[in-house]
């Protein structure tokens, strides 16, 4: 019988972080199971909220997923292939539609079974909710400190770019990023998050 052809993908939010130990644990595990790594796929500095379109070598894996040049994704964790359920469930679909499994690290999720598929889209759930919870969490709390007049002599920051500020902080983009896609200096991001 051949070797499981893999192709590992991993993801840092943040220029400062390094994919190392996820790949290095990720070609343990494939090596364990006497899988062949037939190509590594490595994002730096992309948050997993981004599209596509907005991923590079995200897109070249999906790309090679039609071209059926493996026959599993190894990726560390759920949270390094998106946050969005609808894009993990997409992305879960696309393999799928061409014989290619998953297995996700951290999770032990293997898709190769009903039971992984199903965890699958469980885990898709959770990630998505917790994001809407750390959200959900700062707007009550920006809330609170307007009620109680939290606001000293500094411009208020218009609810729309609170929402962005908060938004993009839950992707895990850097202070500095935020503030430059956002519009506003990194002090104002630093305030916004501070009273959250």
């Amino acid at each position: 019988m051949n070797a499981k052809r893999v192709a590992l993908y991993a993801r840092v939010s943040m220029d400062s972080q390094s994919c190392d130990n996820q790949l290095r644990q990720l070609r343990d595990v494939a090596a364990r199971n006497g899988w062949v790594v037939v190509q590594e796929y490595v994002d730096d500095g992309i948050s997993g909220a981004k599209g596509r379109d907005k991923r590079p070598a995200f897109d070249a894996l999906l790309k090679a997923v039609v071209r059926k040049d493996f026959d599993i994704v190894m990726a560390w964790s759920v949270d390094r292939l998106g946050r969005s359920l609808q894009h993990l469930i997409g992305f879960l679909g696309d393999i799928h539609s061409k014989g290619v499994d998953l297995f996700l690290h951290q999770q032990g999720l293997d898709t190769t079974t009903p039971s992984g598929r199903m965890m699958f889209q469980l885990l898709g759930i959770f990630s998505e909710y917790e994001r809407a919870m750390i959200q959900s969490r700062v707007i009550s709390g920006l809330e609170r400190a307007k009620a109680m007049g939290r606001f000293g002599g500094r411009p208020r920051v218009s609810p729309k770019i609170i929402t962005a500020i908060l938004d993009k902080h839950s992707t895990g983009l850097s202070l500095r990023k935020i503030a430059k896609q956002v519009g506003v200096g990194v002090s104002t991001v630093q305030r916004t998050l501070k009273a959250a």
